[in-house]
């Protein structure tokens, strides 16, 4: 992925984990409270199997798309 296009996922889950503190379901794995910043680089990494810096140009429309249901979708 280019620098800049990068730059401005990141941002979008920096906003996104704001969104999602404190609401994301309690996890026995994690007892002081889960990371929402976390939460949501391991969505991405899960759902298009590279990390946020990994993907491609051409996969930032969906990864926009995926943050936004996220944000939507705390469970």
């Amino acid at each position: 992925m280019s620098p800049e296009n990068k730059k401005k996922l990141w941002q979008e889950i920096l906003k996104a984990g704001e969104v999602l503190k404190g609401k994301l379901p309690p996890s026995p794995s994690h007892p002081k409270g889960r990371n929402p910043y976390a939460h949501v680089a391991s969505c991405i990494k899960s759902k298009f199997g590279y990390s946020y810096g990994e993907l491609h140009d051409n996969q930032y429309k969906d990864v926009i798309s995926y943050i936004t249901f996220l944000k939507e979708n705390p469970n």
